[in-house]
């Protein structure tokens, strides 16, 4: 009868490394969602102050009460203001007038913030004297909590890796892999387009502008993957997936605002794919625009480095894999 093979000393190994692994991963992805969310504070949220010098500073000194909340910006009047608001300098502003006090929003860029300012503002506000609220870039009417719009970075983050993961595993090298996670990239961009502006009613900006924020999302996430898995090999995966998957989604602030998650967290998140591309995309699909450059930039310098670094890879992998010349044999002489 044959023998059953004893397990060897190496399966043993692997084994206790996959059972102390799993449990240290599922711990810091915990940590990683769970901490930011639990701590969600306006820290340093710059907000607009406008009217006469008088009551603007009585606004100044009631929000200065919450240490650390905000970040006052001062401007001469409601119509500087609302102008600031519409260009993303400010999440909001308060406007004094004669006629009472005037709260300016702008959901579109995070309905949490804008709920915010309006228990803030209307807490300091004098017994029997209402603040009129103005919304002056309203959010979506499909998406009026900005729910959907925060849930859709991990989908995005998921295409762009699985992009990234499909080029390697699939063989794919240098010009050809560049060519196919810039394509890939562009057909998830206008498929997202499609979903989120033309039938859900997420996104309401510019259609075109709106499909490209979403491929040069993608595009960033994929080449990332493939870029550094050509240089590190399967290391890079993992190394790819804490940085856009777990980390990015966790910091972007999508959900409420950057400035509500712990000090550095939400500028960290900025820099990193999910986050730069939510940034963006907020700016095309609701505020023409304005503030979209730096996290355009952001974007742009991880695409580039993904593919590059996938080109180079492929070179050195195809110098490394070339076998030297076989010497000549020596003449007899």
């Amino acid at each position: 009868m044959p023998t059953a093979t004893a397990p060897s000393p190496a399966a043993g190994r692997k084994t206790l490394a996959v059972l102390v692994l799993i449990p240290v991963v599922a711990a810091l992805a915990l940590w990683v969602f769970a901490w930011p969310a639990t701590r969600i504070a306006p820290r340093d949220l710059p907000i607009g102050v406008a009217g006469p010098a008088a009551a603007a500073d009585a606004v100044e000194r009631g929000l200065g009460r919450h240490e650390g909340a905000f970040e006052i910006h001062r401007y001469a009047d409601g119509d500087a203001a609302r102008s600031a608001v519409e260009a993303r300098d400010v999440y909001g502003a308060v406007v004094v007038t004669p006629g009472g006090t005037q709260l300016l929003t702008a959901s579109a860029g995070s309905p949490v913030v804008a709920g915010l300012l309006r228990e803030a503002v209307a807490a300091q506000a004098p017994a029997g004297s209402p603040v009129q609220v103005t919304d002056v870039v309203a959010a979506p009417a499909g998406d009026p909590r900005g729910a959907a719009f925060g849930a859709s970075l991990l989908p995005l983050a998921l295409v762009g890796a699985a992009t990234g993961v499909a080029t390697v595993l699939l063989g794919l090298r240098g010009s050809r892999a560049v060519a196919t996670l810039i394509g890939a990239a562009a057909l998830a961009g206008i498929v997202g387009a499609a979903l989120a502006d033309s039938w859900l009613g997420v996104l309401a900006g510019a259609w075109w502008a709106e499909a490209g924020v979403l491929g040069l999302t993608v595009l960033a996430i994929g080449a990332t993957f493939a870029g550094l898995a050509t240089l590190l090999g399967k290391p890079g995966f993992g190394l790819s997936a804490v940085l856009t998957i777990l980390l990015g989604n966790a910091f972007s602030g999508m959900s409420s605002a950057p400035e509500m998650l712990p000090a550095g967290i939400g500028a960290l998140g900025q820099w990193l794919p999910p986050g730069a591309g939510g940034s963006a995309l907020r700016s095309v699909s609701a505020f023409d625009g304005a503030a979209a450059g730096g996290p355009l930039l952001v974007l742009s310098l991880w695409a580039a480095a993904g593919l590059t670094a996938t080109l180079l890879g492929a070179r050195r992998s195809g110098a490394t894999a070339t076998p030297a010349p076989a010497p000549a044999p020596a003449l007899a002489g």
